[in-house]
């Protein structure tokens, strides 16, 4: 069965310069000194010192070139090979591999153990192809450690709504540890649009 295409892909068949553009705003952002490591603070404090950590969906790598220079061994994969290449240049020492997340599979690759949190910033669940979330879902649960969590953050505004996530999160075999409305620590509310869902094996 052929893979099917990526949200994130259709932009970039639609505009060709839409990685190039995306790669340049954060590395603008990132000269102007603003706060890109949020995400991966929280990450931070939820593991142990030299944890290793799945950044699944970096794009350029901000999340997961922080996590690596606080001590964590990281791997972050990505759809797009010019994320990727970008990743590379401005992040050294992480793993960077190209891979879509629906097909996930690092003992292929040669990384064979598990992790002991997976990091999902970015919007990257409404970025992958309609309907692939739960495989997404599956295959996190697959490479998360047996005491591991993931950590999943999207806008619930961008067609992926929230009781479709929760029915996916079950079915992909996890479970909700904590639910927020923001990556610092926010409660998820009634009125919330956006969630950072904690999970853990079911």
């Amino acid at each position: 069965m052929p893979r099917r295409i990526t949200e994130w892909e259709r932009r970039i068949e639609a505009n060709p310069d839409h990685s190039t553009w995306y790669i340049e705003r954060f590395r603008t952002m990132a000269a102007q000194g603003q706060d890109l490591a949020g995400e991966a603070r929280m990450i931070d404090a939820m593991v142990g010192r030299s944890a290793r950590i799945l950044d699944a969906g970096c794009g350029p790598g901000r999340v997961g070139g922080y996590l690596y220079e606080v001590g964590h061994t990281v791997v972050g994969v990505d759809v797009d090979p010019a994320l990727i290449e970008a990743a590379e240049h401005d992040y050294p020492g992480p793993t960077w591999l190209a891979q879509d997340l629906s097909e996930l599979d690092l003992p292929a690759a040669g990384i064979s153990q598990p992790f002991d949190a997976i990091v999902c910033a970015g919007n990257v669940l409404t970025f992958v192809a309609p309907g692939t979330q739960r495989e997404v879902l599956s295959r996190f649960a697959a490479h998360l450690a047996p005491q591991g969590r993931a950590a999943i953050g999207f806008g619930l505004d961008r067609g992926y709504p929230l009781d479709a996530f929760r029915a996916d999160v079950v079915g992909a075999g996890l479970a909700e540890e904590l639910m927020l409305s923001t990556w610092d620590l926010r409660p998820l509310r009634a009125d919330s649009d956006f969630v950072v869902a904690i999970l853990r094996h079911a």
